[in-house]
C-alpha cells in the first residue's frame, strides 16, 4: 500500500519498525499484554497492518488477514482514544476494503461494542451473522463489507482498486 493522503493525516502500511509506537497506542498492550505486543509484531513484520499517522506520530492502525475461508477479515482495528472521533477508524476501514485482495472482506465485534457496530453500518458494512461462546455472555457480531463484496468481477475477482 502506497500512502494515502487522508487531509489531517495518511495512512500507509506498517513496517516491523512501528510495531512499538502501534503497541504505545493500543490499550491492551499498554497495559502490559505481551501476547498483544508480540501479535502487533507479528502484524507488522508480515505487513498486515497499515498505520494512520500524522505529525505527531500513530493515531490508529487496522490488521487484514487472509485466513477466514481464505477471505479477508479485519482481525484488528484500534484508534487511539485522543484520536476517537476523527474519522480515523473510518479511513483505516476504507483504505483495508480499498486493498484487500479477495472478493469479500469480513469482521467481528462484540454485541457489547456498540461503537465500533456504529462505525462499520456508517462504513457501509452489514451484519452477516452471529457466534455465541468465544466471550462468555457476549455474542460475536460478524460483518461482511458490502462494497468490497459488490465490487467482483463474475469470477470472483475483485474490482475495488488496490495499494500495492
Amino acid at each position: 500500500m502506497d500512502t494515502v493522503d487522508m487531509g489531517d493525516f495518511f495512512v500507509r502500511r506498517a513496517s516491523e519498525s512501528d510495531a512499538d509506537a502501534l503497541a504505545g497506542i493500543d490499550a491492551i498492550a499498554v497495559e502490559g499484554d505481551d501476547g498483544r505486543r508480540a501479535s502487533i509484531r507479528r502484524w507488522c513484520r508480515r505487513g498486515l497492518a497499515v498505520v494512520a499517522e500524522d505529525a505527531s506520530g500513530p493515531l490508529g492502525y487496522c490488521v487484514v488477514e487472509y485466513t477466514f475461508f481464505e477471505q479477508g477479515f479485519v482481525t484488528m482495528l484500534m484508534v487511539a482514544p485522543a484520536a476517537r472521533g476523527r474519522g480515523v477508524g473510518r479511513r483505516l476501514l476504507d483504505a483495508v476494503a480499498a486493498s484487500c485482495t479477495t472478493p469479500k472482506l469480513f469482521t467481528s465485534t462484540n454485541v457489547s461494542n456498540q461503537p465500533m457496530q456504529r462505525l462499520l453500518q456508517r462504513a457501509g458494512w452489514s451484519p452477516v451473522g452471529l457466534l455465541h461462546g468465544l466471550d462468555e455472555g457476549d455474542p460475536e457480531l460478524f460483518y461482511l463489507c458490502r462494497s468490497q463484496a459488490e465490487a467482483t468481477a463474475p469470477d470472483g475477482r475483485p474490482l475495488a482498486p488496490g495499494f500495492d
